[in-house]
């Protein structure tokens, strides 16, 4: 039986604050010196030496949200209903970027179990369920407030000498690793003597190297380190350790493009899509849309225990002027957040990156080639009887838009809104659903976004020219498509897997765009058509299957995410309109 672990990932931000304190604790030192004598096995000394070895669990809290253990390579978990194998550390940062592909959804993990964890002694345990492993980790104490010592490391290997109840030496042990040490200690009892082979070497968490020559000095340098950096021991995976001086610098490097903003609880990202932020190094922040009339306010950023916060002031852009905590910075994004109900996420744009805006040059480069309907949302509902169509813009401003045998035929011209941001008039009669003043939201290399200000109507269109020939990995696709018969071995929406009703069809896709579904016998049930491209947006390789209109394999059309493809499989990932996704996977015989 399949058993998961499923839960919600929430924000939180906690920042450690630095504080190095000196040593309060008296040390259990048996007789004379204290650099020459043996120490108790339950003494201070030993217990900050324990603490120091005890294995960190925190590096994978984006998994088990435990900083006291962590969970034994390999496992597999499903992220956002992507099943992924986790092998190594390296695993974890792919979970991070499922979970940041999309900016405002929730995030789900699913644990399959039964998994292993390696707790701080590096103890193995068997686990079999989400409420065993919730259980443990109940006990975990989060936020740094637990026992283990992570800002001063051991530097192996070490001699460790025991003694008898007279201090006669009974023995020595050569120590390795933080498991050989932690494992010594599991071994002995409180009244037992040990000691070290002085001096040794530790190393801080800035990779100074420190030596020390007794007991005392250890107990003093484990102490003094003890509160000296951040051990990120809490579930936000995302906090990506900025410090001020960074985060202002990031600020000011390039101007910043608002992509999602919602304040008191309500959605404004039709009135704010594509807003402009220039930071300034003054203190100073100039806003509005690029090329309309700008407004000057101020910013200031504080750093405390509550985490990291950005101040704006503005005298008209009023929705702006709030104390945001900053969520996450990276990956030329910042996510600002106040309370459930504000939010803001911003997106990096520097002047290599910023195209060109006129509408001369707008014209050229719509009309050069053919442009694929990759979405269209009305008032918020997806229009999929139009994904896949094809614009063709004409010089002489007509307008045409293919799916399938049906041609439509339009008028189409660039004009600017009283706020002069360029807008691309379309007008199709006999096709209501494109038929707006389309506000340039977005123009990118082969990617172009639009949208109706103030509402929830969107269109994206891809590029496709004849000699789209210079992306490797999209020539490898199509080279694919050529009359081939694929099977479809799964289909889920939502996670409610359908594939049974697909076992008697199969897809035959050519490379002409054209794409049939035939039963066994080879008969043709329906028509439809394929695009290859790469998201320039996102740099993530795409395919949308459409259909014809009443086609009853509809559900399998969809702009996917291109998740894997070889010679013969191919796994694909939508993103619907329920937060959820749709996987569909396609093979053939080889």
């Amino acid at each position: 039986m399949k058993k998961f672990f499923s839960y919600a990932v929430y924000i939180s931000l906690l920042m450690a604050t630095l504080n190095f304190t000196s040593c309060q604790d008296e040390f259990e030192i048996i007789g004379g010196e204290a650099e020459e004598q043996p120490i108790t096995a339950s003494s201070s000394v030993a217990k900050l030496i324990e603490n120091t070895s005890t294995k960190d669990g925190s590096f994978d809290n984006i998994v088990d949200g435990a900083s006291c253990f962590d969970i034994k390579f390999p496992y597999t978990v499903e992220a956002n209903g992507l099943e992924i194998t986790i092998d190594s550390r390296e695993g974890l940062h792919l979970i991070e970027e499922i979970f940041d592909e999309v900016d405002d959804d929730i995030d789900f993990l699913e644990i399959l179990f039964p998994i292993t964890i390696t707790a701080g002694d590096f103890t193995e345990i068997t686990i079999n369920s989400f409420e065993d492993l919730r259980e443990l980790a109940a006990e975990c104490k989060e936020g740094g407030d637990d026992d283990d010592i992570e800002c001063i490391d051991f530097v192996y290997p070490m001699t460790v000498f025991t003694f008898d109840a007279s201090l006669e030496q009974t023995g020595s042990i050569v120590v390795e690793s933080d498991r050989d040490l932690r494992l010594f200690f599991k071994g002995l009892d409180a009244s037992d003597f040990l000691s070290f082979n002085f001096p040794i070497s530790l190393k801080l968490y800035d990779s100074t190297t420190v030596v020390v020559n007794s007991n005392q000095e250890l107990a003093r340098t484990i102490e003094g380190a003890r509160e000296a950096c951040d051990e990120d021991d809490d579930d936000d995976y995302n906090d990506d350790d900025f410090d001020e001086e960074d985060f202002n610098e990031e600020l000011v490097e390039c101007i910043w493009s608002v992509k999602e903003f919602k304040r008191n609880n309500i959605n404004q990202i039709g009135q704010y899509l594509d807003y402009v932020f220039n930071f300034k190094e003054d203190g100073t922040v100039v806003t509005g849309f690029r090329g309309a009339t700008t407004i000057e306010g101020t910013w200031n950023t504080t750093f405390n225990d509550d985490g990291a916060k950005l101040n704006m002031e503005f005298d008209i852009s009023v929705d702006f002027n709030l104390e945001w905590n900053v969520y996450d910075v990276g990956d030329d994004r910042i996510k600002l957040y106040n309370g459930e109900g504000n939010r803001i996420i911003m997106r990096q744009i520097c002047e290599d990156d910023l195209p060109e805006f006129n509408p001369d040059t707008i014209r050229e480069i719509l009309r050069e080639c053919n442009w694929v309907i990759k979405r269209v949302k009305n008032n918020g509902e997806h229009i999929n009887r139009l994904l896949g169509s094809e614009f063709t813009f004409k010089a002489d401003g007509m307008i045409t838009l293919t799916h399938e045998e049906t041609v439509s035929e339009g008028a189409w011209a660039i004009t600017t809104n009283t706020e002069g941001r360029f807008v691309v008039a379309i007008t199709m009669g006999d096709e209501p659903g494109v038929s707006f003043e389309w506000l340039l939201s977005d123009l990118r290399n082969r990617f172009i976004k639009f949208n109706v200000e103030g509402t929830a109507y969107e269109l994206v269109i891809v590029r496709n020219c004849s000699d789209d020939d210079d992306d490797n990995d999209v020539v490898f696709i199509r080279s694919l498509f050529n009359d081939v018969e694929w099977d479809i071995t799964y289909f889920a929406e939502n996670g409610d897997e359908t594939t049974a009703a697909y076992a008697d069809v199969k897809l035959y896709i050519d490379n002409d765009g054209s794409l049939e579904v035939r039963n066994l016998e080879g008969e043709v049930f329906s028509t439809g058509r394929w695009f290859a491209y790469r998201n320039t947006s996102s740099d993530k390789l795409e395919l949308i299957i459409s259909f014809a209109p009443g086609s009853n394999y509809l559900p399998l059309a969809n702009d996917y995410e291109i998740i894997e493809i070889l010679e013969n499989r191919m796994e694909l990932k939508h993103e619907n309109q329920n937060e959820g996704y749709d996987r569909l996977i396609l093979e053939r015989e080889e």
